[in-house]
C-alpha cells in the first residue's frame, strides 16, 4: 500500500508491500505520487518472484490434493490422476516461477503418445485449475502458463447405443431372470445395467444409491458429478429397485464402482457385445425418453444445466426418426 503524507518541505511517500518498506521526500504530491506507483509496482513483482521461487509446481499438486481436491465430488479421481501425473517423468514439477508454457507443451506431446486426446484434455484442465488456484488464492504466481497453450482437438462425442439384442445378450451372460429373486453379485449388475438404461444414472450414483434415498416413484439427492438432483422412477424401473430389497441392508445394489466397472466389462465381453460401455446406458436412456419426456424434463432427469447437453446423449438413428414421421398420403407432398 503507498501513503502519501504533507511535510514542511514537501511531500514524503511510503510504500508498504508484504513485508517490504520503502520511503522518499519529493517537492510535489505528483512527484510523490509517481514515484510511489512505480516502486508499488517494482516490489511487488520482486515479491511474486522471490514467492514463485519458493514453491515447486509439485508442492502446488500436493497441496490442491490435500486442501482443494477433498472439497469437490471428484476428489478420488483427482488425487489418483495428481498421483500419476507427479510420477510421469515427462511432466514438470520445478520452480512454479520457472515454468513456461513450452515446458507444458512437451509434456501435452509426450502425453498424446500414450494416451487418446480426451484424457489428456482432462489432464491439463486440472493442472490449469491447480496453477489458477495458486495465482489467484495462493499467490505463488503472476499468470498460469497454460492459458495460452494449445489443447489437443476433442474427439467426437460418442453416438452409439444399446440395441435391444445387446441388452438380451448381456443379461443372459450375467444368468438375470426376470422372474427370480437376486441372489447373486451378476444378477445386482445384471439389474443395475437395467435401472441405468431406464433412469440414466451413472455408475457411481446407482453404486452409492441407499435405501433411504428410495421413495415411492423417485430416488431422491442423486449425483456424482452434477448437483444433487431428484430422479423419477418409472413402474418397470420401480419394479427393478423391489427386486433388490433383501439384498444388502444399506445400498440398493451392494457394489462398488470399481466391482460395477469389472464385472460388467466381463460379461459384456462373455456376450460378444465389443465396444460399448456401462456409459453408453445414459445415451440409451437419454434416446429412449426423449420421445417421451419434455427437453426441459430430460435436463432435470439427467441433470444438465443447459439443453445444449441433450444433443451429446440423444443419439436417435436417422431410420428411428423416419419411423416417428407420419407418412404422408400420395399425391400430398408440400
Amino acid at each position: 500500500m503507498a501513503s502519501i503524507i504533507k511535510t514542511a518541505s514537501g511531500y514524503r511517500a511510503q510504500v508498504y508491500i508484504k513485508g517490504l518498506r520503502e520511503s522518499a521526500s519529493f517537492r510535489t504530491r505528483r512527484e510523490a505520487a509517481a514515484w510511489a506507483s512505480a516502486r508499488e509496482t517494482a516490489l511487488r513483482e520482486r515479491v511474486n518472484a522471490e514467492t514463485s521461487m519458493l514453491h515447486s509446481l509439485r508442492d502446488a499438486m500436493e497441496r490442491y490434493a490435500a486442501e482443494v481436491s477433498p472439497t469437490k465430488r471428484g476428489s478420488r479421481w483427482e488425487e489418483i490422476r495428481i498421483r500419476k501425473l507427479l510420477a510421469d517423468p515427462s511432466f514438470p514439477v520445478g520452480k512454479i516461477g520457472e515454468l513456461r508454457t513450452e515446458d507444458f507443451a512437451r509434456w501435452r506431446d509426450a502425453s498424446l503418445q500414450k494416451l487418446s486426446p480426451s484424457s489428456v484434455i482432462r489432464e491439463i484442465g486440472l493442472v490449469s485449475a491447480i496453477l489458477e488456484h495458486a495465482r489467484r488464492e495462493w499467490r505463488w504466481i503472476e499468470a498460469n502458463p497454460l492459458r495460452d497453450m494449445r489443447k489437443p482437438r476433442a474427439p467426437q462425442h460418442r453416438d452409439v447405443t444399446y440395441s435391444r439384442l445387446q441388452i438380451k445378450a448381456i443379461l443372459k451372460a450375467t444368468g438375470y431372470s426376470p422372474s427370480l429373486p437376486v441372489r447373486s453379485v451378476a444378477q445386482s449388475v445384471a439389474v443395475c445395467f437395467l435401472l441405468a438404461l431406464r433412469t440414466g444414472m451413472r455408475a457411481g450414483e446407482l453404486c452409492a444409491l441407499r435405501w433411504d434415498q428410495v421413495m415411492w416413484n423417485y430416488c431422491a439427492r442423486v449425483g456424482t458429478k452434477t448437483v444433487p438432483r431428484d430422479v423419477p422412477l418409472s413402474a418397470p424401473a420401480r419394479r427393478l429397485v423391489d427386486k433388490m430389497r433383501g439384498f444388502d441392508p444399506v445400498l440398493v445394489f451392494g457394489l462398488k464402482a470399481a466391482s460395477l466397472d469389472a464385472m460388467f466389462r466381463k460379461y459384456r465381453d462373455r456376450a460378444g457385445v465389443s465396444g460399448m460401455t456401462f456409459h453408453d446406458t445414459r445415451h440409451t436412456a437419454a434416446t429412449w425418453l426423449a420421445q417421451r419426456l419434455h427437453a426441459h424434463d430430460l435436463c432435470k432427469v439427467f441433470g444438465w444445466s443447459n439443453l445444449s447437453q441433450s444433443l451429446v446423449y440423444y443419439n436417435p438413428t436417422a431410420s428411428d426418426i423416419a419411423s416417428r414421421l407420419t407418412p404422408q398420403a400420395p399425391g400430398r407432398s408440400r
